[in-house]
């Protein structure tokens, strides 16, 4: 039997073991539905490289290697703003309106652990919860089907049984002769041939007959990501993550790489989503930020507020947001850190509940402590 064959004859048992992404498709097949990708920044970006106040002149005194590395390179935004000269993607889609940095934002996290931190962010609560993320409170409540482009279960996505997770594989195919082997196993477990038929299902999106899997690379998971969420499978949401961000040393030149690496992913993501960017939104976010003074290293080290972005079609972008604190030794937090003046909460929060059309509460079961602001984020 053909490995297309036996895929036909397992997703047939979906009839009967409807899996929680598949039990969507057959309901919402072909329907376009507004999707959100989740994308959170492992290590904690420095968002003074990244998001660069041209216009505040304590910069060139706190930094002036790392300042001297891009001053005469950034990509123009407004009021004075300017991206790293390596988001040549994500500046072409502010001037589309298709992209929304927000400056000195903050999850409400104060201390400077990136396990703790990254954990708050995800669970969308004034205290840390592992067994329940935001995203996958959202995906219950509204019965979306979602999936994590991860080894296992992240945070975010945990709550719901809804949410399936893939990661390309660096082991050997299996022969189609062991996925009968365990189909026909596992047909008196409606558990388990559940969890296969899922699974076989999902790997099956990703792959073309002449592709090779790829293996963890961001670019091509985020290609993965776009096939996902464009076709009919009625994938509602998703979630990718990028580490690399924790530049203690050697900044300029490993931010470069980093910024590239996600500026040609999300690029690739646009490509591959194909009609469908014009529905979705794509919401970028790291733990915390890095200290607004460079180190002995050319580097930076744990700080307090960081930049986040909102992104897509669906995005109505094209200005800067956030309440910009100054850098000046007098306003910055703890006399060493960028100041948050919004939380990152609330911009997702807003984004989702607009784009979903959620009413406050449902909203709020999600981010239970985000007040929701006033900023039209979603195009009417």
């Amino acid at each position: 039997m053909q490995r297309r064959q036996f895929m036909k004859s397992l997703a047939a048992s979906l009839v009967v073991f409807q899996s929680p992404l598949m039990a969507n498709v057959l309901v919402n097949k072909a329907q376009k539905q507004p999707k959100i990708v989740w994308l959170i920044l492992r290590g904690g970006l420095d968002s003074l490289h990244t998001v660069v106040p041209t216009f505040d002149d304590n910069l060139k005194t706190l930094r002036p290697s790392l300042n001297k590395a891009i001053k005469d390179k950034t990509l123009q935004l407004d009021n004075g703003y300017a991206l790293h000269p390596a988001l040549k993607n994500l500046h072409s889609w502010y001037q589309q309106k298709q992209l929304l940095p927000v400056v000195a934002v903050s999850s409400g996290y104060r201390e400077r652990s990136h396990f703790d931190a990254q954990d708050f962010l995800e669970s969308g609560k004034a205290e840390i919860d592992h067994q329940s993320g935001w995203l996958g409170r959202l995906v219950a409540q509204q019965n979306k089907a979602a999936l994590a482009i991860a080894r296992s279960t992240p945070i975010t996505m945990r709550g719901n049984k809804a949410v399936d997770t893939w990661y390309p594989s660096k082991l050997k195919e299996a022969d189609d002769d062991i996925y009968q082997a365990l189909s026909k196993m596992y047909q008196e477990d409606e558990l388990l041939s559940e969890r296969l038929a899922s699974g076989m299902a999902v790997e099956d999106m990703t792959m073309s007959n002449d592709s090779k899997k790829q293996q963890g690379n961001f670019i091509e998971l985020a290609k993965s990501c776009g096939t996902l969420l464009k076709g009919e499978q009625g994938v509602d949401c998703a979630m990718l993550e990028l580490g690399g961000w924790d530049t203690h040393n050697n900044q300029a030149n490993r931010l470069n790489r980093q910024l590239s690496t996600l500026d040609k992913g999300l690029a690739l993501l646009k490509q591959t989503l194909g009609e469908h960017w014009q529905e979705t939104l794509v919401v970028v976010a790291t733990e915390f930020g890095r200290t607004a003074k460079e180190n002995g290293t050319a580097g930076t080290d744990h700080g307090s507020a960081s930049a986040m972005f909102l992104a897509g079609g669906a995005v109505n972008g094209g200005q800067v947001l956030g309440q910009w604190p100054g850098l000046a030794q007098a306003q910055l937090f703890e006399q060493r850190d960028l100041k948050p003046t919004s939380s990152t909460f609330s911009w997702i929060a807003t984004a989702i509940k607009q784009h979903w059309q959620l009413d406050t509460n449902q909203i709020n079961e999600a981010f239970p402590s985000a007040p929701i602001l006033k900023h039209q984020l979603i195009k009417t």
